[in-house]
């Protein structure tokens, strides 16, 4: 593996050269013929690294998913461990008494899960700070990734990630799983083929970013693995507001620690600003211009593109059922109080504004100006973007099929570098520059220094 202590230079390097690296697993599952080819058998075996209140839904979707076979999960917390394990996976082959119940074994450490050569995929869910690694060895090992949003912690571990997918040849989904959602797809078809005229601006409802709040020290639970926890992360005494115990049923709040994650941009940024991406045609790319709430010109953190749209980030905050929040009740209340609700424009998820009309879209809910857009038809001859209706399957048939899914790699990618240039922006206090195509910020070598961050030892991308 290359190690962190790369410079710039060389990281660009690797990063413009990435196509042209040959593509040898060094680990290669007996289903898996290559590039290009389909597997033998419909039978994808799966593993999951990380067993979180996430997991739990993704574990469902891929048990109840055709041609599949959970054979292995990983995590740090014990309890957490053995309730996937036993109570979703076991559970689930047991009740269907058809002779396919084999078991799921259980790992503390992800790399003995990755070294199974019987191990097709992986499916990871582990707090943000964790991805690059997990996934950069999963590619290592032969196996396709389904990884979770937010991609990344950094600017760089995303271009890491994509040249290690690339080099290995491996099917990668980004967990944004809008994109496989009818009404997002057909309000960004309206803002692609023109019906609300050109494009002038666009508002993106998400929270705001790290808190990073002084937490005391707390004994360790004995049934979790601190260090293991922290990983690649800057070390911090274990508090139960970062690593909560299995009967907590709120918000993870690690996403409001900068060491963990990137707060409420790179949470539902990477859902939202991932929209505006794909309704923009700028995946692959992104914003040239980053700019700051000021109290005077700029109110509002604000984007802008090349063509000249602008995209803010708007604060408002609506009832869970505006907003597809998965949580209700004190946890929303406390997720309310963090992002500073009942401000901003009143947006619901992502607004669209052209010369001619707009359009407004959230999951399970889409509205247009003029009313009649949102009853258009999209002919055969126009935009037509790709159609998922499962994000999970999705993942799956391309697997099998060795193709390119509805949120590759270098997707999650773009969609996630604007979240973390949004952070940036709040961190440094100052409009910032940003070529998407080389990934360095222009003139300011102080944020360049941010783009990236040192991993604890002994992990390195």
């Amino acid at each position: 593996m290359v190690q962190t202590s790369m410079n710039r230079r060389d990281f660009l390097r690797t990063a413009a050269g990435a196509a042209a690296v040959a593509s040898v697993p060094l680990v290669v599952p007996s289903s898996v013929l290559g590039q290009g080819q389909t597997l033998p058998s419909g039978r994808i075996t799966l593993g999951f690294i990380a067993c979180g209140k996430q997991s739990q839904h993704l574990m469902r979707s891929f048990l109840n998913s055709p041609g599949t076979q959970v054979v292995a999960a990983c995590d740090v917390d014990k309890l957490k461990l053995e309730r996937s394990a036993k109570n979703i996976v076991e559970k689930h082959y047991a009740d269907k008494k058809d002779g396919s119940y084999k078991g799921c074994t259980r790992y503390s450490d992800f790399r003995e899960l990755l070294a199974r050569k019987d191990i097709d995929a992986v499916v990871i869910s582990t707090p943000d700070h964790w991805h690059a690694v997990t996934t950069i060895e999963a590619c290592q090992a032969g196996k396709d990734v389904y990884c979770e949003k937010p991609l990344t912690q950094t600017i760089a571990e995303a271009r890491a990630m994509v040249n290690s997918v690339r080099r290995y040849n491996r099917v990668f989904q980004t967990g944004s799983m809008q994109r496989s959602s009818r009404e997002f797809r057909f309000a960004c078809e309206l803002v692609r083929n023109g019906f609300i005229g050109d494009i002038k601006h666009v508002t993106v409802n998400v929270g705001g970013p790290p808190e990073d709040k002084v937490l005391p020290p707390e004994p360790v639970p004995d049934y979790l693995d601190w260090d293991m926890w922290v990983g690649p992360a800057m070390w911090r005494p274990y508090n139960n507001d970062l690593a909560p115990h299995i009967s907590f049923d709120g918000f993870p709040n690690w996403r409001y620690y900068s060491y963990y994650g990137g707060g409420g941009m790179t949470d539902w940024g990477a859902h939202h600003f991932d929209i505006a991406q794909w309704a923009l045609g700028m995946d692959g790319s992104g914003p040239v211009e980053i700019y700051p709430p000021d109290g005077g010109e700029h109110k509002v953190l604000t984007y802008k593109y090349a063509n000249g749209i602008t995209m803010t980030r708007d604060s408002q905050v609506r009832g869970p059922e505006g907003n597809g929040l998965p949580f209700s009740g004190a946890a929303y209340q406390q997720w309310l109080e963090r992002v500073g609700g009942n401000r901003g424009r009143n947006v619901n998820g992502v607004l669209f504004e052209g010369t001619t009309g707009k359009v407004e879209v959230n999951r399970g809910y889409l509205k247009t100006w003029p009313d009649a857009l949102k009853d258009q038809k999209i002919g055969a001859d126009q935009v037509n973007l790709y159609n998922s209706r499962n994000h999970y399957t999705d993942w799956l048939d391309a697997v099998r099929k060795r193709s390119t899914p509805i949120c590759d790699i270098e997707i999650g990618a773009s969609s996630v570098i604007v979240c973390h240039l949004g952070n940036l922006a709040y961190t440094l206090k100052r409009p910032l520059k940003w070529d998407p195509q080389r990934e360095v910020f222009l003139g300011d070598d102080e944020a360049n220094r941010m783009l990236s961050r040192s991993l604890r030892g002994p992990w390195h991308l």
